[in-house]
């Protein structure tokens, strides 16, 4: 009767026994495991607050009002009235169970708990239970039977129940110096986010388990464990050269894995697993996953079998309506739970990701510290770097999805056995459609590989050639190559959209499988049912049912491959992982640091040298005296480095014994710099001593390069030193190790960078006899013969060994090897004497260009692009930083509309059609559905069975036809929109001034080309169509729920608004936390890049600790911007689905309301399209955010449309002659120049005319305006005043290729671009093979090229690296002589080539260019004493211009620079 009463009750003996039993029994289950947890898990100490008071004395309240009912029951026998025993036990338990609750209060304020889900649950569950007898005693009260103490004390224990539920919904104050993170903390910065920009200081630091000192060295010390275990034995490392060569070969493209480690074991040994360890690490908290997961998969069935209850309730006309009342509650009780459950396995699921890539990250970090050298050249830096970033990504990615392994299958089973039970055996017709779409994604996604890969390979192809087109875009715009670039761009670009074209397809057909799979299946389910047997009658409750389940179903199928593909991925990652891990680390004794026991040092080292596999064997004896300079000296290759290398312990020790007495300070032969300040280098970590400092910084010659930095030593150094010149570097390099004040210094080759003076005035105040060293032990390997008189004791090297050893004198008197390096570095074609002691007068080469110089010209143009960047980037960082909060909105809606009329607006407006078509298609085939299945059933069967069969299938059909299309429409137009896009951007970028590129950081041109095409490219059109689809979904729900029940759309828009400003919160959030996540993960890699290449003077100055925390704080900056994100999501998905469950609970709510009105296929049918909503809404925030930040791609892409271009490149009306320049006179009138607006003229009112055919020379010191000349006249820097004319054409009115065509320059550096040579030569194919050899024969080159196998077609790698600069500079001559115009330009074309060939080509120039017009910028003074006329620039100006005797004559500038040449 119970059931099916309008008023139903629970019994007396029920209430006093079960629903006061219920919470306890809870509590006291939880308690041991809680305790456990709450003493493990010290969080810090909580103060007491007026929330924890007020808990506190509820909770003794409570307890009070329990006893009082005991002793009630007492006093009641001692008066014998005799209640049952239940009386007294349950008072009892429950007031005991209430202390216990106020004992747990107080224990998680110690702990420092601030909101507690075990009370909360309590407390909930308490209410619950007192709420039913609540009612019971009310309607009891109504029928007048009534015991008035137990009813008082009762209605008091239920008003302090509920108020102890609402305190525990407040958190407690935080903990006292407690770094947790919680739900509320992250609402306000959610709050921030939305106000303003976030920055990194508003992120909250990470939690104590989450950072990298807790999670790295638990991984450590697991695998050094696992490794001990297997290691039983040492395993033989062999290498196998054969692969090191084929790799090297094949244009240096190292294959993914190369793994040159054989590994040949005497016997089968166990690998160390890497899995095991892992799982060791994090399994115990991953385990936790499995629960949640498990249980949310059960509770997922539940929305279907409340749907059937439902159904059947509305059947059945004599229900009572609180059953309806109560499904409806179950409903939305079980969606809330469902949500829950969900996202705090997604939250453990990600957090445990988030830790594996920590602990990755840093296990690598710390080995790549210890391996060995040669261990070292088996993988790449490239691929270490990749092990961090990649490899470590895809854990992450698979820690969320792992557990669908088990939990995929587990659902499918589920959800057919429910099904079978519902419809029998007409579900397997369902089944096999599903499985037949198995294999046919299965081929789609392995097509799909391939398609990938052949993109990816155009897209490196077209990515490669960018670069180098943004490396050498001066020489494009000085030769007028262009255009012919631009078509080898485009002409790859074809290529790849032509794979993309197919990707598309196969995108579409599987769209079209993915959207139609679920009508399909129950197509053929709900046919098989109705045909197979008359009296199957589809009603409500059995489609709906179905369709829901079905729904549900396809969730596993289409994830398990991915799942499968993404475990493989990683378990290739885990190999290499474990590869890497396992390489051989250095012995740390093998070099014995402290005191000297034996006074001989014995060495016989083996080292691997990179290029061949060579060993170079040190076998040598010799001991080094405290306080002594040593010098080493020896040819190339003779193991001079490797000396020093073995001293530090940096090779594999074969035998014998070095000992090093006291600290090691080491300067490396190539300087190396981290990217900090310039104090910071040299500083190295110690503590700052100011007065050593300055000495330090003065004696190694570094205070003048330090006043012309911008900011002094505190001026920021790039990556790899980029901001200095090479002596600079070696400078900087040399003071860190006298800063580092240690006992023992050893300097390979420091000097050979620094110039001659420099390195003189270095060697007096550092390393030499009265230096600041000179109480040390100083190790020295030099080239640099005129230091050699200084030393105590020099070691002369020869293949390995030591041949001679002696003073400077006793070594000259054995005229030996000693006496022989003497000559080969003393012989010099021009001599210059520098007497260091006065006996002795050595001959030592002085080089032709002082390099002083050199340095000077690097750092003015560095300056020059510094300043220019400098002040670019200050003003662009604020201003972008501004538009990108302001007009986002507007932004957004132009942007989309760009990417509209790229895709043709007609295409746009077809796919929206047809996007329309397929959920109106979709509706009403579902709609049609519920009208069949409230077909009256007579006699047992349902009439118009196949009618209804017939019109649901071509609605199904028609669906899949709309889908089809919309996809490809999308498809092919974002194919569209994307080719558009790319031309677009090339003919910008390409048409922008050089100045565009100076200040421009070529990475952020490469990154456009890259990524943002590549976004355009792929994630665009798919985004759209999830988009679209989800936005569609949602309608179309809403309209069904508004069809079946019209009373919801008094709920539905105030639920929207909610939905839409969560949304709107979270976006913005989301948006700023991506990109602070990215910003921070540059620094990671870049840092643990830099320790790569300096590893060995990290170990030499011991700094290995300081590195490691370092890297360990640049991780956890990264997280700290990641960890948000999780919280983030979690917390956007837990408010939307709470929206979505509202929708599902009125849709449920208004059906029971208005049952007797409604058809149980129009309530079917709401409540399976409110139970989809939640993950449609879900999927529409995910689609919005994600469209929101990758349409930024367009956005950028079109950004350099706006930007200033240079002259138009041809102009029609003013175009010269075909035969123009006839004569090749140039005039400069009144001539001046600027680099940029704001700046001085560079260039000022030069006046000089240059007659056809005539050979000028133009020399100056560096800064004086000799290249500005060139740019000006080749129109790189358009004029500021004053004109040039050519043969009475003025430069400045015809277009730039008219202009570029006719002059030739061979420019300063001679770049190549890859390509074939023929290609570098002819871009147009202008000439014919005669004309190519002819002048390959005049430059020299015809015997070299005719001497390659390809010959012509010889490919040049990137930047020509496969030839040698000489040769290069020799191309750039035949480019000369192909072109043959009547103008030249040399600029400073012979500075990096050796005599022999500067006379060649100088020799060449006289001869092939004898009726042109050459202009020459010198610094080798003898290449232009033969010359007509010499310009002297300075400062701007022409100071000096006459013929090259003349000039001599005049004593002026010119006579002083030629003295100091030697020339005069």
């Amino acid at each position: 009767c119970f059931w099916f009463c309008e008023n139903p009750d629970f019994t007396k003996c029920f209430q006093n026994t079960v629903l006061f039993w219920v919470p306890c029994i809870y509590l006291w289950v939880c308690f041991p495991i809680y305790f456990l947890y709450l003493h493990q898990h010290d969080r810090g100490y909580i103060q007491m607050s007026h929330l924890n008071k007020a808990k506190t004395a509820l909770g003794l309240l409570l307890w009070i009002i329990c006893w009082a009912d005991l002793f009630y029951s007492f006093w009641e026998r001692s008066q014998n009235i005799f209640q049952p025993p239940i009386f007294f036990i349950s008072p009892t338990v429950l007031g005991i169970t209430m202390l216990l609750a106020t004992f747990l209060i107080q224990y998680e304020r110690m702990k420092g708990v601030q909101s507690s889900g075990v009370m909360l649950i309590f407390w909930f569950t308490a209410l619950l239970c007192a709420t039913i007898i609540f009612r019971s005693k009310i309607l009891h009260a109504l029928n007048l039977v009534i015991d008035v103490f137990r009813y008082v004390t009762f209605y008091s224990y239920f008003i302090l129940v509920l108020i102890q539920l609402i305190l525990s919904c407040f958190p407690e104050r935080p903990p006292l110096f407690s770094e947790t993170v919680n739900d509320l903390v992250s609402v306000q910065l959610m709050i921030q986010g939305y106000r303003r920009p976030l920055e990194a200081k508003d992120l909250w630091s990470l939690n104590k388990d989450d950072m990298s000192e807790e999670i790295v060295p638990g991984l450590t010390t697991y695998w050094a464990k696992e490794c001990a275990n297997t290691k039983k034995q040492p395993i033989k490392m062999v290498y196998s050269p054969q692969k090191q060569i084929q790799s090297s070969n094949s244009n240096g493209e190292v294959a993914e894995e190369v793994e040159a480690l054989i590994i040949k074991p005497s016997q089968r040994t166990a690998e160390p697993s890497l899995f095991k360890v892992l799982y060791k690490t994090f399994g115990p908290y991953f385990l936790m996953s499995f629960l949640f997961k498990a249980s949310h998969d059960l509770m997922m069935f539940s929305g279907p079998e409340i749907l059937k209850l439902l159904i059947n309730f509305v059947n059945d006309k004599d229900a009572p309506d609180w059953q309806g009342y109560l499904y409806t509650g179950l409903l939305f009780a079980c969606a809330c739970l469902q949500t829950l459950i969900l996202h705090q396995y997604f939250h453990i699921c990600f957090v445990t990701g988030m830790r594996l890539k920590t602990a990755v990250v840093g296990a690598v970090y710390r080995k790549a510290l210890v391996i060995t050298n040669s261990a070292r050249k088996t993988s790449t830096v490239g691929e270490i770097v990749n092990l961090m970033s990649v490899d470590a990504q895809r854990f992450m990615d698979l820690a969320t999805y792992i557990n669908m392994i088990w939990s995929a299958p587990l659902q499918v089973i589920l959800a057919l056995y429910l099904l079978w039970q519902n419809l029998g055996p007409s579900v397997l017709a369902g089944v096999a459609v599903m499985i037949l779409l198995v294999p046919v994604n299965a081929v789609i996604a392995m097509k799909t590989k391939t398609y990938q890969v052949a993109h990816m390979k155009s897209k490196d192809n077209r990515i490669k050639l960018m670069n180098e087109i943004l490396n050498g875009i001066k020489v494009l715009k000085l030769y007028a190559w262009e255009l012919a670039f631009k078509e080898k761009v485009l002409g790859i670009r074809q290529e790849e959209l032509k794979v993309l074209k197919k990707s598309a397809y196969l995108a579409a057909v599987s769209t079209f499988t993915w959207v139609c799979a679920p009508f399909l299946v129950a197509l053929s389910t709900f046919a098989v049912y109705v045909l197979v047997d008359k009296n199957n009658v589809l009603d409500a409750q059995k489609a709906f049912v179905s369709l829901a389940l079905f729904n549900i179903l396809r969730f596993p199928l289409n994830i398990l491959p991915m799942v499968i593909s993404s475990i493989v991925q990683a378990s290739v990652s885990l190999k290499r992982l474990r590869l890497f891990l396992s390489h051989e680390e250095l012995e740390t004794n093998s070099v014995i640091r402290g005191s000297i026991k034996d006074s001989k040092c014995l060495f016989l080292l083996c080292v691997t040298s990179q290029a061949e596999l060579c060993v170079i064997y040190l076998s040598m004896n010799f001991t080094i005296p405290e306080g002594a300079l040593i010098a080493i000296v020896g040819q190339v290759g003779c193991g001079k480095s490797s000396l020093l290398s073995a001293l530090l312990g940096e090779m594999d020790k074969k035998e014998g014994y070095v000992a090093v007495k006291g600290t090691v300070a080491y300067v490396p032969q190539q300087a190396w710099i981290q990217n900090a300040t310039l104090k910071d280098n040299i500083i190295f970590g110690r503590e700052i001593k100011e007065s050593q400092y300055k000495r330090v910084v003065e004696a190694c010659a570094l205070l003048p390069d330090i006043e012309i930095l911008p900011t002094g030593d505190r001026t920021e150094i790039g990556e790899k030193g980029v901001n200095l010149s090479g002596g600079q570097k070696q400078r900087v390099s040399l003071a860190r190790a006298v800063y580092c004040d240690t006992d023992v210094y050893l300097f390979d080759d420091p000097l050979s960078a620094v110039d001659a003076h420099v390195g003189k005035h270095i060697f007096d105040k550092v390393i030499g006899p009265k230096g600041i060293l000179k109480n040390k032990t100083r190790v020295l390997v030099t080239h640099g013969v005129s230091y050699l008189p200084l030393m105590d004791t020099i070691i002369v090297m020869t293949d390995g060994k030591i041949s001679e050893m002696g003073s400077y004198q006793e070594l000259l008197k054995q005229d030996g090897a000693f006496a022989e390096f003497l000559r080969t570095y003393a012989n010099a074609d021009q001599e210059v004497e520098i007497g260091f002691c006065p006996d002795l007068q050595i001959r030592v080469i002085e080089i032709h260009l002082p390099s002083k110089q050199l340095v000077l010209v690097i750092m003015v143009c560095f300056f020059r692009q510094l300043s220019n960047s400098s002040t670019y980037s200050g003003e662009t960082v604020k201003s972008l930083n501004q538009t990108s909060t302001t007009d986002l909105q507007k932004v957004k809606a132009a942007m989309y509309w760009e990417y509209m009329k790229a895709i043709g607006l007609f295409i746009s407006f077809l796919s929206i059609f047809l996007f329309i078509c397929n959920h109106v298609a979709s509706l009403a085939s579902n709609y049609w559905l519920s009208l069949w299945t409230d077909d009256p059933v007579i006699n047992g069967t349902q009439q118009h069975t196949n009618v209804r069969l017939g019109v649901y299938g071509a609605l199904g059909i028609s669906q899949g036809i709309a889908v089809f299309g919309y996809s490809m429409a999308v498809s092919i137009g974002g194919i569209f929109a994307s080719r558009l896009l790319h031309v677009d951007l090339l003919h910008n970028v390409l048409r922008s001034p050089m100045s565009f590129f100076e200040r421009t950081p070529s990475g952020n041109l490469v990154n456009r080309f890259s990524k943002e095409i590549d976004t355009i490219d792929s994630m665009i059109p798919q985004i759209i169509k999830m988009f679209m689809g989800s936005t569609f979904n949602v309608i179309g729900a809403c309209i069904i729920i508004l069809l079946a029940t019209p009373i919801v759309a008094i709920v539905i828009p105030p639920l929207g608004l909610a939905y839409f400003f969560v949304q709107r919160f979270y976006v913005a959030t989301s948006r700023q936390l991506k990109r602070l996540e990215s910003v921070s993960r540059s620094p990671v890699y870049s840092h643990f890049n830099e320790t790569l290449l300096g590893v060995s003077v990290i170990r030499a100055f011991e700094e290995q600790k300081r590195f490691i925390h370092q890297s360990d704080l640049k991780v956890d900056e990264n997280q700290k911007a990641y960890y948000p994100s999780i919280v983030a999501n979690r917390w956007l998905a837990v408010r939307l689905e709470c929206v979505g469950n509202c929708i599902v609970f009125f849709a449920a709510l208004f059906a029971v309301i208005a049952r007797k009105s409604l058809s149980p296929g129009l309530v079917g049918l709401s409540v399976s399209y409110s139970l989809q909503i939640t993950t449609y809404l879900n999927w529409l925030v995910r689609m919005s955010s994600e469209l929101e930040t990758n349409i930024v791609a367009v956005e950028r892409v079109k950004e350099y449309s706006e930007m200033e271009k240079e002259a138009p490149w041809s102009i029609e009306q003013t175009a010269p002659p075909n035969n123009w320049p006839p004569e090749g006179k140039v005039e400069f009138r009144g001539y001046g120049l600027r680099y940029r607006e704001d700046l001085d003229l560079v260039l000022k009112n030069i006046n000089v005319s240059i007659n056809g055919g005539e050979k000028v020379g133009i020399v100056g010191r560096t800064g004086a305006g000799k290249s500005s000349l060139t740019l000006g006249l080749f129109r790189i820097n358009e004029s500021a005043a004053g004109e040039i004319i050519i043969d009475g054409v003025n430069i400045a009115k015809i277009g730039l290729h008219d202009l570029r065509f006719k002059i030739t320059i061979i420019p300063q550096d001679p770049v190549l671009f890859s390509g074939s040579l023929r290609m570098n030569l002819d871009p147009f194919d202008k000439y014919s093979d005669e004309e190519v050899w002819t002048s390959l024969e005049l430059a020299h080159l015809k015997n070299f090229v005719s001497s390659l196998p390809d010959k012509l077609n010889h490919e040049c790698s990137e930047g020509g690296e496969n030839l040698s600069v000489g040769q290069r500079q020799l191309v750039c001559l035949a480019r000369a002589l192909l072109r043959k115009t009547k103008i030249l330009v040399l600029d400073e074309a012979t500075a990096a080539v050796d005599l022999e060939t500067d006379d060649l080509i100088q020799s060449t120039i006289r001869t092939q260019f004898e009726d042109c017009t050459v202009l020459t910028i010198a610094h080798r003074l003898n290449t232009i004493m033969d010359y007509e006329r010499i310009l002297v620039l300075d400062k701007g100006k022409i100071v000096e211009c006459d013929s090259p005797a003349n000039l001599l004559q005049k004593k002026g500038i010119f006579y002083s620079m030629a003295k100091d040449s030697g020339l005069a």
